[in-house]
């Protein structure tokens, strides 16, 4: 169903586009899905709009969509405009020529500076809504981080981490991270705090103070891939949305380390 929403278009031509999704926004409407609220202001639906072409390959749900980002991640995404493209373009997904950065938040001081996390993930057999690395029989999945900032803040320690993927697995770096005991902040469903609070300022008796982010403190900020007709080498950049620059304001104060 097209819908006239806003669009920031990051890049356009003939065969694609790439998009800097906002939290918040679905990349398509699920399976079986009526016309209902539940279904509308979603990418696909924006697309759908702005565009007059878009590819087939994924099927009436899905036009235009090669890969996905999860509804409260906020960044880069390709989008086909026609089947050949989409078809080059998965090609480079699958065979792992794509290069994608995130920039993340975790709860925690990581030990290490820089690591591989190369956990197996599937669906959780008893929470379906998750993805876990502690059952047998997953699907390969390879992320690696580097720590770009450790935070000592009134409400605890963080870590700012940029995160590459060779892998597109559902969840993958809120699953990897939260399997390190670092889950992102504001993701919830992996265990991450639903409000933060200060502790009491050393050696006197100041009051609590509470702070939440709505949504999880991961941007996709990075794509760097091959065009699918003239070969020519794409990188593409998206900046730290406003809501998490604030956010990291607000816990870095003069905490910073």
């Amino acid at each position: 169903m097209a819908e006239e929403i806003p669009l920031d278009i990051v890049y356009e031509d003939d065969d694609l586009a790439v998009i800097n999704k906002p939290a918040g926004m679905m990349v398509h409407a699920g399976a079986g899905a009526t016309d209902d609220a539940r279904n509308r202001g979603t990418l696909v639906n924006a697309l759908l709009h702005h565009f007059s072409t878009l590819s087939a390959v994924g099927g009436e749900m899905r036009p235009g969509i090669v890969h996905r980002l999860d509804k409260e991640t906020s960044g880069l995404i390709v989008v086909a405009k026609n089947d050949t493209a989409h078809h080059k373009l998965a090609a480079q997904f699958s065979r792992r020529e794509v290069k994608k950065k995130y920039i993340a938040l975790v709860h925690g001081w990581i030990k290490k500076d820089s690591a591989t996390v190369s956990a197996a993930i599937s669906r959780d057999r008893v929470r379906r809504t998750r993805m876990t690395t502690l059952q047998s029989g997953g699907r390969e999945a390879i992320s690696h981080y580097k720590v770009a900032r450790r935070l000592d803040s009134p409400f605890g320690k963080f870590s700012l981490i940029e995160v590459k993927i060779d892998t597109g697995r559902t969840h993958q770096i809120r699953v990897h991270m939260a399997s390190l005991g670092h889950p992102v902040v504001g993701d919830t469903l992996y265990g991450a705090a639903r409000e933060l609070r200060s502790a009491h300022a050393r050696g006197r008796r100041a009051p609590q103070r509470a702070t939440s982010l709505p949504r999880n403190f991961l941007h996709a900020a990075e794509l760097d891939f091959t065009h699918p007709r003239t070969g020519a080498k794409l990188v593409l950049t998206s900046p730290l949305p406003i809501d998490l620059q604030v956010f990291l304001r607000a816990l870095e104060g003069d905490y910073q380390t």
